[in-house]
């Protein structure tokens, strides 16, 4: 019955039916917060209908009535559904780290196995290499037309050449004292007067079996101690010197 307070107003202008009407009286009796709205109410509609009609016009309940009806009413409102967008898994900071870790490794892995796969092809260069230099000193060894010639080290030791025409090359066997830590022994093929690196051993070595080629073309071949790594001409004296012709 609270909706009964609701009243006052349509009671004043009239506009209740005779039953509402009946029940509002009724109300009146016992409610002074209505009485006083009503009381409020009348004085109001009796300075408003100076130059008005004092009660409503016989339609317009009717009228009120019919333009409710027309009137769509407007449905309760309901609670807006906010639509989550999908979390991309790249927008994840867990799942960037991961990927980010999965990259690096994918990297890292193509990396080692480039270092692992030249390294490979590097030894079995450097093994095809030394069987082929295996094989040509056994060709110049084992010629028809191969020399031998021997010459004493200045300081100690000897060098022994194997030439070979048909081979164009010949096996140096040297074995002799070694020059120092910083210091190499190095082979010379002399044309005339003009010298020709024909090799340079390790700094410190004393001992070796080495092959040179293109020794036709030489008349002597020299041994001097250069520094480590060589020189581009001969460091005087020659410690050893053997003719090639």
């Amino acid at each position: 019955m609270s909706e009964i307070h609701s009243l006052a107003g349509p009671y004043v202008l009239h506009a209740l039916d005779e039953s509402e009407r009946e029940t509002f009286i009724q109300h009146l009796r016992g409610c002074e917060t209505c009485a006083a709205e009503v009381a409020e109410l009348n004085e109001t509609v009796a300075r408003l209908a100076d130059d008005a009609w004092s009660v409503p016009p016989p339609a317009l309940r009717d009228n009120v009535l019919a333009a409710v009806r027309r009137t769509r009413q407007i449905p309760p409102a309901r609670p807006v559904r906010v639509r989550r967008e999908p979390t991309r898994w790249w927008r994840h900071p867990a799942a960037l780290t991961t990927a980010a870790c999965l990259l690096v490794a994918a990297l890292v892995g193509g990396a080692t196995w480039t270092v692992q796969e030249q390294r490979l092809r590097d030894e079995r260069a450097t093994a095809q290499a030394a069987q082929q230099e295996l094989a040509r000193t056994q060709a110049v060894l084992t010629a028809q037309d191969a020399t031998v010639r021997t010459s004493d080290v200045a300081g100690g030791g000897k060098v022994t050449v194997v030439a070979s025409p048909s081979q164009d090359a010949a096996v140096i066997l040297l074995a002799t004292h070694s020059p120092g830590a910083q210091k190499a022994y190095q082979f010379w093929l002399m044309e005339g007067t003009t010298p020709h690196s024909a090799g340079v051993l390790a700094a410190g070595q004393g001992t070796a079996t080495h092959l040179v080629s293109g020794v036709n073309a030489a008349d002597a071949m020299g041994l001097t101690v250069e520094p480590a790594g060589g020189s581009a001409s001969p460091t005087l004296p020659i410690i050893a010197e053997i003719p090639m012709k």
